[in-house]
């Protein structure tokens, strides 16, 4: 594939590491800090598994695929772990992370 075949994932990766870090930054903010700490754990790793992904994708790398299924995964984690909890950062952290999941699932096929 080539760039710009990977431009609708890489787009959805990078979206899915800023809105999962400005998660943790709310989420760390929050009153209930201690208690968010699966919140933020996995946002961390989303966040990170984003970024390197799209790193992959950017450059063509050939292990962008298998990356991508393993990012998928953890997006998916990630917005199941946002959806558990009460905050708006974490809805809108679930909702990109599930665009993301779904664009990564793409990029398997």
């Amino acid at each position: 594939m080539t760039t710009q075949q990977y431009e609708a994932c890489i787009n959805a990766c990078n979206k899915c590491a800023l809105i999962c870090n400005g998660c943790i930054t709310a989420c760390l903010k929050g009153e209930n800090g201690q208690s968010m700490t699966n919140c933020i754990l996995t946002c961390l790793d989303c966040a990170q598994i984003c970024q390197l992904s799209a790193s992959f994708m950017a450059r063509g790398s050939k292990n962008s695929d298998d990356l991508c299924k393993l990012c998928a995964d953890i997006c998916e984690a990630c917005a199941t772990e946002c959806e558990m909890c009460n905050m708006e950062c974490c809805n809108e952290c679930a909702q990109a992370c599930r665009h993301c999941a779904e664009e990564c699932k793409k990029m398997g096929m």
